[in-house]
């Protein structure tokens, strides 16, 4: 899968220069968009979009300098329908405008291609099995949250321990043995810092179930990849789930689904070791020539 990511980055250099056609480059990837979106930006650490512009403000810098074309030209050559959007957009990568990067021979900052590869390092195993769930229904809370991919998400305590004492005895009685979880549906395929995440916590329970007080997230049936590790909170679990998106997707024949990211911890004290149970909305790619 990763020989296919880099054959859709190589397209996607030749389309710099105009619209970039992300369904094209997922056909190329021999995923959906949605999940060549969330991988790349899983492996890359930031989102498509973010790229694409720094790529773009990378080669137009390199032109802006030379100064053998006007700022215009330079401008609609990569997209942009006035010079202002493009001052802007080349700003936002190289903290100056172009005017004075021409003028004064500003120091600029350049994006290199990327391309992945697969590091094996033999230390990192995951422990996992795919199984099919009917559909069910989560029902709690849910806060909107900025992702945070290393330490604790302070939004995120702040969330769990202001929750309401009546609530919470309601979804733990909802949840019984299988105990409450944390659910995740990313409002974007961006998994950057500060990136929108809705943030759940709940129990899951039938599709007829309604609380006063708490709110519902139906879910439907489908195939889920389960992902069991034991480490320090929360290191541990970022950490899992980084080596989910990119060590086990580029590795096995799944790509992710929308829905959400359920997690199960047995303990969430900070530097505490916690078993975790990682849950990934997946649909299995098909072999050519196999059913």
């Amino acid at each position: 899968m990763l020989e296919l990511l880099n054959e859709a980055l190589d397209h996607l250099e030749l389309q710099l220069d105009r619209e970039v056609d992300v369904a094209a480059l997922a056909r190329i990837a021999a995923v959906s968009e949605h999940h060549f979106r969330r991988m790349f930006s899983a492996l890359a650490g930031m989102p498509l979009p973010v790229y694409v512009r720094r790529r773009r403000m990378t080669l137009a810098g390199a032109e802006v300098v030379a100064g053998e074309s006007t700022l215009l030209d330079i401008a609609v050559r990569y997209g942009y329908g006035s010079g202002e959007a493009f001052a802007r957009a080349f700003r936002s990568v190289h903290g100056v405008g172009p005017g004075e990067a021409r003028r004064t021979g500003a120091t600029l900052t350049s994006q290199p291609r990327m391309s992945f590869r697969l590091v094996v390092e033999g230390a990192t195993s995951l422990r996992y099995r795919v199984v099919e769930r009917e559909a069910f229904r989560l029902v709690g809370v849910v806060a909107r949250l900025p992702v945070v991919r290393e330490g604790v998400n302070a939004d995120a305590t702040a969330h769990v321990t202001g929750l309401d004492e009546a609530a919470v005895l309601e979804m733990k009685q909802l949840a019984g043995p299988s105990g409450v979880v944390s659910a995740f549906v990313y409002r974007t395929d961006s998994r950057e810092d500060g990136a929108e995440v809705d943030y759940w916590v709940g129990a899951v329970t039938h599709r007829e179930t309604v609380v006063h007080g708490l709110q519902g997230l139906d879910v439907p049936a489908g195939t889920w990849a389960l992902f069991e590790h034991r480490g320090a909170y929360p290191s541990a679990v970022q950490e899992l789930w980084r080596d989910v998106f990119a060590q086990w997707f580029p590795s096995n024949p799944y790509v992710s689904r929308p829905g959400p990211e359920l997690l199960h911890l047995s303990s969430v004290g900070v530097g505490q070791v916690t078993e975790a149970e990682l849950w990934i909305p997946v649909e299995r790619i098909p072999r050519p020539g196999l059913p």
